[in-house]
């Protein structure tokens, strides 16, 4: 799936793309280290060298690289997920590839080995300025200059020779004067000549009233092109191409009306059943009672009667307890009973749970304590499952019942007698949408 370049840019005809990083972890013990499978691909759409991007990962890390060129390997010392060093490339593209000015990723960077400085030029508006050498990669971009382009060089040379009888004489000795620069390692300075600068902005506008212009001005035909193309890509793809749907809305202010939205997505994408651990990553922190009461109704529309879809609840659970263990591993049992009194989770999906302890999510030690902790309310659940059907049997008081009711603030069971109503009506099926 390719992304946009600048991934603060959400329209789809930004044409600034590059292919999603791809990392694949090699090794055991002290020799683990990850590989950046696609690093060069990558590197040819931000044009800089691919050692540039590989370098800066290892100074964000705080771990060694290794450059093999010949068989295009580009690897990081450590164990390194694929979307973390997606969102830590983003720190990159920034620094180092798109125009202060103008955002666009059409720059150079130009070394001065004199005076140890690294300009940046902006071939779509022009910006020419000096990047901060306070980040560490600068230390190595200054020691490994990048290498002139051969079409910028012949560019350079074809304009040196113009300029006889033009009236732009000027910009072409200007041009030759560049050549000569870039050649010594010396930054570029290029005075600006009335009438050789278009004034209107022939640059790509991403505001969003274009964005929405350009989808009016599309064909029904090319959107459906568009949708079922997403079908065609691999179950990963899909599932990431949801995660940025999501995350969209999430940033932009306006997740809390799309529940629907959302669940059309995942329809679209077949990947309905793993959305509650997407939502979860997304939408759970530390303060999960809070926010499960919040978006209740967008896991609702998954988990309703969907064992599939509150497995993958559960495990996007465990991984919020994972990143969040000091606050939430105490809550377990508090954060369940939330999850079951809302219908987001049934018994069975509780008990079969926990009754399999899995490494899919955290490790083997954490998902044992996660289940530890849990405990007391699958304890009630059963208890509770037994008196249910011990009631059924008794007749002998038509008047009373007793429950067993799970006290959240001792975490331990306790029984009460409470008076059965005198007509019980069956409990209505949640409506999610009448929610």
């Amino acid at each position: 799936m390719a992304l946009n370049v600048n991934r603060s840019v959400s329209d789809q005809f930004y044409r600034y793309k590059m292919p999603r990083l791809i990392a694949k972890v090699e090794g055991k013990g002290n020799g683990i280290k990850t590989v950046v499978v696609n690093m060069v691909d990558v590197a040819k759409a931000l044009n800089r060298p691919p050692t540039y991007p590989t370098k800066y990962f290892g100074c964000e890390l705080g771990a060694q690289t290794q450059f093999d060129a010949k068989n295009e390997r580009y690897i990081v010392n450590g164990s390194h997920e694929s979307n973390r060093l997606q969102d830590m490339l983003d720190g990159f593209i920034k620094k180092f590839v798109l125009c202060p000015e103008c955002e666009n990723p059409e720059t150079d960077l130009h070394v001065n080995h004199k005076k140890q400085t690294i300009s940046q030029s902006c071939k779509a508006c022009g910006y020419r300025g000096m990047l901060d050498t306070k980040h560490k990669l600068c230390t190595f971009i200054l020691k490994n200059p990048p290498e002139m382009s051969e079409s910028t060089a012949k560019k350079d040379k074809k304009e040196s020779k113009k300029g006889k009888g033009e009236k732009n004489g000027s910009v072409s000795s200007a041009a030759a004067e560049n050549a000569n620069q870039r050649a010594n390692g010396e930054d570029i300075d290029v005075p600006e000549v009335a009438g050789t600068v278009d004034d209107d902005d022939w640059c790509d506008d991403t505001s969003e009233e274009a964005q929405r212009r350009r989808m009016d001005e599309m064909s029904e035909h090319a959107k459906i092109l568009t949708m079922t193309d997403d079908l065609e890509k691999p179950l990963e793809e899909r599932v990431n191409i949801f995660y940025d749907f999501v995350k969209h809305k999430r940033d932009e202010g306006v997740l809390e009306g799309a529940d629907k939205e959302l669940v059309a997505e995942a329809e679209r994408l077949e990947v309905r059943n793993m959305a509650p651990l997407i939502l979860s990553e997304l939408l759970l922190d530390e303060n999960i009672r809070d926010q499960l009461k919040k978006y209740k109704r967008h896991f609702l529309r998954f988990c309703h009667r969907n064992l599939k879809a509150q497995k993958y609840l559960l495990g996007g659970f465990e991984c919020v307890v994972r990143v969040h263990r000091d606050q939430l591993l105490p809550k377990v049992a508090h954060v369940l009973k939330d999850m079951y009194d809302s219908d987001l989770l049934e018994e069975e999906a509780i008990l079969g749970w926990h009754d399999k302890v899995s490494k899919k999510y955290v490790s083997k030690e954490l998902a044992k304590d996660i289940r530890t902790k849990a405990a007391p309310f699958v304890n009630w659940l059963k208890e509770a499952e037994e008196e249910s059907e011990d009631g059924e049997d008794d007749e002998d008081d038509d008047d009373k019942d007793v429950e067993v009711v799970y006290d959240e603030k001792t975490t331990h069971l306790k029984v009460e007698t409470i008076k059965k109503p005198v007509q019980a009506e069956e409990e209505a099926d949640v409506d999610i949408d009448a929610i």
